[in-house]
């Protein structure tokens, strides 16, 4: 089991988000209470009219080198485990990075 799934040709993403943390990252994995694991991801902003989730695309966007316009929030607009689609995401450079993150963390 992985924190992503294939949509065709864009990228499932389960994220895991801190709002309001020391310093913004990305990388490594969260298990919740069902065994699912969540991509787990930190920002400075705070979790108020959307700015949070704002900071959250900007920076999987600068991470993955992926269009901000392609990412979007489909479900968790204010929880804190959200579902993001990177429409084309699903083949090449984004996933190899996005994997390259989760083992950087040593949890993968």
């Amino acid at each position: 089991m992985t924190a992503w799934s294939r949509d065709g040709d864009d990228l499932l993403l389960r994220v895991r988000l801190t709002p309001g943390a020391a310093r913004e990252e990305i990388g490594g994995v969260w298990a919740d209470e069902k065994g699912a694991l969540w991509l787990s991801a930190r920002v400075r902003a705070v979790p108020e009219k959307g700015k949070a989730n704002a900071a959250l695309i900007a920076l999987l966007g600068k991470r993955l080198d992926w269009p901000k316009s392609a990412i979007l929030v489909e479900s968790g607009d204010t929880n804190r485990l959200k579902r993001l689609r990177m429409k084309g995401g699903g083949e090449g450079a984004a996933l190899q990075r996005l994997s390259a993150m989760i083992e950087e963390q040593g949890q993968a």
